[in-house]
């Protein structure tokens, strides 16, 4: 059966799938009060300090995964379920020794440390500037800094704390990619969920009697649901009502061939695949924006064409990121793009219609090549195109990458670009550890193993670039 890491991520997928089961049967609104009470009965808690907490928190989660929330940020703090985490900030630990070199209150300029009676230091947190010179001189380390898990896991620093001890998000400097949201140990942090529009958007359809709902799947999916073969998720996909499922990798070939043309005739570019370090290129390195590659992502650039050949289509992006969520909101996407979902809400709608994946027949998905295919994890963009540039016999560029794993990497690199101290001529930038397979949006976290994703691509029929492409034409 599926497996989730967290005790949290089962509880946002029981919330999903409670929604979309009552969604699919026309209840929802008259039921949706009744389904915290559903997954926590009782009048004992699991996890909070009473069951009403507990109760309060999923209702918020219910909201979220109908679309709620407020500003229009796809990323959420729920902040009733905020309040566990300790106070924040450099604080004195059980090791101090109470010293009589008092180094620590001679190094802090603001006389923001006191000693008790034991001579035990103290930090006064209204005078204290986070400098931590008391940590560095402190001779028995009993000085630490203590940071939240969503503000460890927000490598760009879009996370502070309120007046009120909960999570803060900059939505300006936010970038969407959703490590917060995984990271955070009580969930209260989440992606805003599309999967009631999704659904609305299938029943309408009438069996794809009024018009097709295009499932774009990204190359991530083989890494997913590895409980069941990938044939036999591709016909799960058709039986939620689907018209048919189409490989965003397809997109990924256009991308490719597309991009490397713009590098050759510019001579330096920036990805544009990952939505998550395009914004961060233009938030955190406006200078740098026009060096951003003109093509759309592959999921764009797959929904344009087919709503070119399909104008009553509808397309909906299946895959591992929370980004795409805030691409799709963009007003030069919105037009192709009509919803976004993860692979965890996936899982969410298999289930509220019962459908047992292992007990299906494979269907088939041969769309795109190798190249586009290995989108998935870092580094496979900058091989496309490296086949690219081959393929359509520009073989005189010399192509420089800079493949940047996560937006650590990204930001050295974008720093070193400003600077004018960086030897290459693309910079290939993905926001999430491993590339795509590494999205917050995965049912499954952890160390992914890449070779998976090149076995995946090596199943593709179409084995160049302009094999894939062709099929369009």
């Amino acid at each position: 059966m599926h497996k989730f890491d967290t005790k949290v991520q089962e509880l946002k997928y029981r919330v999903l799938r409670e929604v979309a089961r009552r969604a699919w049967g026309d209840t929802l609104m008259e039921s949706v009060m009744d389904i915290p009470k559903i997954i926590a009965p009782g009048k004992v808690p699991e996890i909070r300090c009473c069951v009403y907490k507990e109760q309060a928190i999923l209702a918020e989660r219910v909201k979220l995964a109908m679309g709620g929330g407020t500003g229009s940020n796809v990323i959420q703090v729920i902040d009733i379920a905020c309040d566990d985490c300790p106070a924040v900030g450099y604080q004195v630990t059980a090791s101090c020794r109470g010293c009589l070199a008092h180094r620590c209150e001679a190094s802090c300029r603001r006389g923001a440390i006191s000693f008790n009676h034991k001579h035990e230091a103290h930090i006064d947190k209204t005078k204290c500037v986070e400098c931590g010179m008391c940590a560095k001189v402190c001779p028995y380390s009993a000085i630490v800094n203590l940071k939240r898990p969503c503000q460890v896991a927000c490598k760009i620093k879009a996370i502070d704390i309120n007046d009120d001890n909960a999570a803060r998000i900059d939505d300006e400097k936010c970038i969407a990619c959703g490590a917060c949201v995984y990271q955070c140990p009580f969930g209260a942090i989440s992606d805003r969920s599309f999967i009631i529009n999704v659904i609305d958007m299938l029943k309408r359809s009438e069996n794809s009697t009024k018009y097709k709902v295009y499932a774009l799947v990204a190359p991530a999916v083989g890494s997913q649901m590895t409980y069941a073969k990938l044939g036999q998720i591709i016909t799960g996909i058709k039986e939620l009502g689907f018209y048919t499922t189409i490989e965003v990798a397809l997109g990924a070939d256009i991308v490719a061939q597309e991009e490397s043309r713009e590098l050759v005739q510019k001579g330096f570019l920036t990805s544009s695949c990952c939505p998550a370090f395009v914004k961060y290129v233009k938030t955190a390195f406006p200078e740098l924006a026009e060096h951003i590659s003109h093509n759309p992502s592959p999921m764009v650039a797959l929904a344009k064409y087919i709503k070119k050949h399909d104008d009553s289509a509808r397309i909906v992006f299946i895959g591992p990121c929370t980004a795409k969520k805030a691409e799709a909101r963009l007003e030069e996407v919105k037009p192709f793009v009509d919803a976004v979902i993860t692979f965890e809400e996936l899982q969410a709608l298999f289930d509220s219609k019962d459908i047992d994946l292992t007990s299906l027949e494979e269907g088939v998905l041969d769309n795109a090549s190798y190249f586009g295919r290995i989108f998935a994890r870092s580094g496979g963009l900058s091989d496309a195109v490296v086949q690219a540039i081959k393929e359509q016999g520009l073989d005189d560029f010399d192509l420089k990458a800079c493949v940047c794993d996560g937006i650590e990497e990204c930001k050295a690199a974008l720093l070193r670009k400003s600077r004018n101290a960086l030897d290459a001529n693309f910079i290939e930038g993905m926001a999430c550890i491993s590339g795509c397979i590494g999205g917050a949006g995965n049912l499954t976290h952890g160390e992914k193993n890449k070779a998976a994703v090149d076995k995946y691509g090596r199943e593709a029929l179409e084995k160049t670039i302009s094999d894939a492409v062709s099929m369009l034409s």
